[in-house]
């Protein structure tokens, strides 16, 4: 975890939300030299701060509410710093907790050199990265409906489909097998949100596509080079990662991507691990799915997967070979390398 603790002149901490933000400054000796409630603005904003513009620094808590800020701060020249949510306890266990008092705190903590730092994604390619998470959403939505198109015909015993119903060619009559109208009914429904999703995920995945390759065909082109990562899982690693430059080394990367666990550790004595979910959810989803496919017709992956579960267990082999993976990623980005299977497998 990394802490602002740069010296300025003054610190601005906001507890922001929708529709207000409660604005505190303080200087450099501590002393509170503005503390008001505004309605959330630009204009609000550049006001309240403008006499002490002058060696500011801000300090937000890491929501949802933060992107028009961040870009009005870069815009306007001023240093802006995200606080990293689950890291503030000074703010969320505290005895006594309002608008007021969180403000105080932010601006304090960003004195005191205490601040828990979130990365500022770029403005340039946020809105694509949030774009491919919405997709993701749809096909997570598109998945649960044919979930519940099969469990339905487990539930009433009929045949196997035979066929898999995820391709629109192998769909038809699906519903008039049920033997009763409303379950036809219900089938149908599925189905029909079925055909609008395959055609909303086609576009998407086209319009990212062209999008990623203007932002950073190199590292785009390096992520494909691995055995069984389509366009998908490369374009979810890029925009997720964004520069590899920003992690200093391959454990840091590792412990985003949420492929290593932290030890707790007193006297030399380990007591437990925790922090399983601290990291980007949405990388270590497509490591996880980068794993399984990285085996999928690869004899020699399987031997080494082999060799890892005699010593380790079917699911620590799993995670070895995905935290492995992770190391190779940041190698091939840092160094501008393809993926290499013998080097890979040989270390």
């Amino acid at each position: 975890m990394r802490f602002y603790t740069q010296s300025r002149q003054y610190y601005c901490g906001i507890d922001l939300h929708t529709r207000w933000m409660y604005i505190c400054i303080l200087s450099q000796t501590g002393e509170i030299v503005y503390h008001k409630n505004h309605r959330v603005g630009e204009a609000s904003f550049l006001t309240a701060i403008a006499p002490f513009r002058e060696g500011l620094v801000v300090g937000v808590e890491c929501t949802f509410t933060w992107y028009w800020l961040a870009d009005l701060c870069a815009r306007e020249g001023i240093e802006f710093v995200l606080g990293h949510a689950l890291y503030m306890r000074a703010i969320h266990g505290a005895k006594v907790k309002n608008d007021r008092v969180d403000s105080h705190k932010i601006a304090a903590l960003l004195r005191g050199g205490t601040f828990p730092m979130a990365y500022v994604y770029p403005r340039e390619m946020r809105s694509t990265r949030d774009l491919l998470r919405r997709r993701t959403y749809f096909v997570r939505r598109r998945a649960d409906l044919l979930a519940h198109i099969q469990n339905t015909n487990y539930q009433y015993n009929l045949p196997e489909f035979g066929r898999a119903i995820s391709r629109k060619k192998n769909r038809g009559g699906i519903a008039e097998a049920f033997p009763e109208t409303a379950v036809q009914e219900s089938i149908r429904v599925d189905l029909e949100l079925i055909d609008h999703l395959d055609v909303v995920i086609e576009n998407l995945n086209a319009l990212i596509e062209r999008t990623a390759r203007v932002h950073d065909p190199q590292a785009l082109m390096l992520l494909r080079t691995i055995h069984g990562t389509g366009r998908i899982l490369a374009l979810v690693m890029l925009y997720e990662i964004h520069t590899i430059e920003r992690f200093e080394s391959v454990q840091q990367f590792c412990s985003y991507a949420r492929l290593a666990t932290s030890k707790h550790e007193s006297a030399g004595k380990v007591s437990g691990r925790s922090r399983r979910k601290i990291g980007n959810q949405h990388l270590k989803w497509a490591f996880s799915e980068a794993t399984a496919l990285f085996l999928k017709d690869n004899p020699a992956g399987m031997k080494y997967k082999k060799r890892l579960e005699k010593k380790h267990g079917k699911a620590k082999a799993m995670a070895i070979l995905s935290h492995r993976l992770g190391r190779a990623v940041y190698y091939m980005l840092k160094r501008g390398r393809a993926f290499d299977m013998q080097t890979f497998l040989a270390t």
